[in-house]
């Protein structure tokens, strides 16, 4: 013990500190050094904390506003729309739209007067409302070009940003615009075959996220993009020329039932389609109802030759016919008894009336039932309008819908039921997809006999030759078909000043490939001429379409064709 002592005073005097000082000393700065660490990570933790609990409380807040904020992916994607040739239709192109976040918009009187100097069309009431609205996402504007994009990102305005988009482009503008139909902003289509190609599954790959651009094959049409052009071009400038409300036109090939363009004016602009629900802009072929005058008389004439009457068959067309308080005229009467061809190139309502008398009031709806003229046409264009004709059919029922009156159908089903006339008496439901000759083949219905179907090509013909077809005549095709002039009903009465008018025919007239069918609505004389009957109008357009679109449906013209003998001769308008 007393060793011990000297030792530590000797070390106490030599300034040497005990070995349990110094661990002592040591183990008080460690503690202090651990705890400055704890407290560091203490301070992060907390700060990082209050950020998450502040995010968390962000992202359970509900939008006040209804919108909802940018998902990070872009809108589903449609499959591109082809003509029959491969052409582009209609495809997806990627677009930039505009958002804003309103809780980090500092200034939204600013913000509005900046973007207004790019897109001066903002709504101000709404614009404004939105940007001061404090939610956490809404758009602004929807489908912006590269160039706005480029000049809103240059103002470099806080709390706006841009999300990149799917939209529909088509390249034609309004060429098909009726057949195309329209996509909203969604990019889901809301009309035509758009709206036809959600409804047979894409709108179920919407709904699962399979719509993707890289597994979606092209649609293709049956539509000629050389021929809609055509017949487009001389709707439009028909409606113009004739000073017309409105104007349309269909070619449909009579063995597949497919059609190969089709046009309705006015029309719009798929692009920029603010005007395609107007009233006006109806796409008048499948969706428009009409009494479709003299070319009914196809139908009625075919029904006889069907009901055994033949070439030769006459009728007492004398003096008018009254029925009740009806007395039924000729246009251009001849007052004297006539032959079933002249009935058809004189286009005799007494004749016809005649006609429909003979084979009954319950055969002739049903003829008309089986011709498809009477029941929604069966397509892919969901614009179909619904037939009208009487609930119950009387004699006098009978008589007028023998010459084109008292009942309505669309001019597509018109042209769909000629084709039926001359194709050998198969009626073939029309279609705007593609159909090989042998699927056609499969579907058709036969409806007349062929024997009827080779007297009605004889008539159309002799119609083309010498009667109001005339007007259709292209040397090298041989065209065929029948005029229909009807007065337009105006408050329950017929209006004698006011005229639709129609013009079916069929080329190459000895074995037809094609029938086109036109309409003008509500006509006025062309320059240079006294009348606007179909003849001189309706008639025109369809050979303005056969001369153009011929060499591209693949018809070769024939200039050594001998005509036929004629059985009557003409020396009427109408």
């Amino acid at each position: 013990m007393g060793i011990w002592i000297k030792r530590k005073n000797a070390q106490l005097e030599n300034g040497i500190a005990p070995a349990f000082e110094l661990d002592a000393k040591k183990k008080k700065s460690g503690n202090r050094a651990r705890n400055r660490v704890m407290m560091a990570m203490m301070c992060f933790v907390g700060i990082y904390g209050v950020i998450g609990g502040r995010l968390i409380f962000y992202g359970m807040q509900e939008d006040t506003t209804g919108y909802n904020g940018p998902t990070g992916t872009v809108l589903a994607s449609r499959p591109d729309i082809l003509d029959r040739n491969g052409e582009v239709l209609a495809t997806d192109i990627k677009t930039a739209s505009l958002y804003a976040e309103p809780r980090k918009v500092i200034d939204p009187d600013e913000a509005y007067e900046l973007l207004s100097t790019v897109l001066p069309d903002l709504n101000f009431e709404q614009t404004y409302s939105r940007l001061k609205s404090g939610a956490g996402f809404a758009w602004l504007k929807r489908g912006l070009t590269p160039q706005q994009k480029s000049q809103i990102m240059a103002l470099g305005i806080p709390g706006i940003g841009f999300r990149t988009e799917k939209s529909r482009f088509y390249p034609g503008g309004p060429t098909a615009s009726h057949i195309l139909g329209l996509v909203n902003i969604d990019n889901q289509g809301i009309a035509g075959m758009e709206k036809y190609i959600d409804s047979q599954g894409l709108s179920d790959l919407r709904d699962v996220g399979l719509a993707d651009s890289r597994s979606l094959e092209p649609v293709r049409l049956s539509i000629d993009l050389r021929v809609q052009h055509v017949v487009r071009d001389v709707v439009v400038t028909a409606m113009q020329k004739y000073r017309a409300i409105a104007a349309g036109a269909v070619v449909l090939n009579v063995n597949t039932g497919e059609v190969m363009a089709m046009a309705s004016a006015p029309d719009f602009d798929p692009n920029n389609p603010f005007n395609a629900l107007d009233k006006d802009h109806l796409n008048r072929m499948s969706a428009g109802l009409y009494e479709m005058g003299s070319t009914i008389k196809s139908f009625t004439t075919a029904m006889s030759l069907d009901h055994g009457a033949t070439l030769n068959t006459t009728y007492d067309a004398t003096r008018p016919i009254t029925i009740g308080r009806q007395t039924i005229h000729d246009f251009h009467g001849k007052a004297r008894v006539l032959t079933l061809p002249e009935v058809f190139v004189f286009s005799s309502n007494i004749g016809s009336a005649r006609e429909a008398d003979a084979v009954g009031i319950e055969n002739h709806r049903a003829f008309l039932t089986r011709l498809g003229l009477l029941d929604p046409m069966k397509t892919e264009l969901p614009e179909v309008a619904k037939p009208y004709s009487p609930k119950v059919w009387k004699k006098v029922n009978s008589i007028t819908i023998s010459f084109g009156h008292g009942m309505a159908t669309t001019p597509l089903q018109t042209a769909v039921g000629a084709a039926a006339l001359v194709n050998g008496g198969k009626l073939i439901e029309p279609t705007f997809m593609p159909r090989t000759l042998e699927q056609a083949q499969a579907m058709a219905e036969q409806v007349i006999k062929p024997k009827t179907s080779d007297d009605m090509r004889y008539l159309y013909k002799l119609n083309g030759d010498t009667g109001s077809g005339r007007n259709a005549n292209v040397k090298g095709y041989r065209v065929g078909g029948k005029t229909g002039t009807a007065d337009k009903v105006v408050n329950g009465r017929y209006a004698k000043d006011l005229r639709f008018n129609a013009f079916v025919a069929a080329f190459p007239i000895e074995k037809p490939e094609y029938v086109v069918l036109t309409i003008i609505d509500e006509p006025k004389p062309a320059e240079g001429q006294s009348s606007g009957i179909a003849a001189y109008n309706a008639a025109p357009m369809v050979a303005e379409i056969i001369r153009r679109s011929a060499s591209f449906l693949g018809v070769k013209p024939d200039f050594g064709q001998q005509v036929a003998p004629l059985q009557v001769s003409y020396d009427s308008d109408e």
